[in-house]
């Protein structure tokens, strides 16, 4: 399984972007997946996650409301809509693959299997 993140870059405050993870090497409909970011020196964050057994997401409090997690699995692609952007949502996001998450698990980065390279996201004043 491969993973690949694209549709980071510069927005200012208040503006939106739309990320993208391709997803190849399996299919995309079994797999539970998440978005994570990472800023210098910290822990990678969970951000939001979908699970495939239920069809459930699940979100940071610090992005309710204002990220979206979707997935088309016929285009084997998933994204994360990123509305009303923060200085501090400012990381490098990466989107991640696992076949047995389960709720206890949606928001731990060790429980997934697969991972895509990262793409950067920057917010300006």
């Amino acid at each position: 399984v491969q993973l690949q993140a694209s549709g980071g870059g510069l927005v200012q405050a208040g503006g939106s972007l739309r990320l993208s993870c391709s997803f190849s090497g399996g299919t995309l409909r079994r797999y539970s997946t998440g978005w994570f970011r990472q800023t210098p020196g910290n822990e990678r964050e969970f951000v939001a996650a979908f699970k495939w057994t239920d069809g459930s997401t699940a979100y940071a409090d610090s992005v309710k409301g204002r990220f979206a997690m979707s997935r088309d699995n016929a285009k084997n692609t998933v994204y994360l809509q990123m509305n009303s952007l923060k200085i501090e949502d400012t990381a490098v996001y990466f989107c991640a693959a696992g076949t047995r998450i389960i709720t206890s698990t949606m928001g731990l980065p060790r429980h997934y299997d697969f991972w895509g390279q990262g793409t950067l996201v920057t917010v300006s004043s």
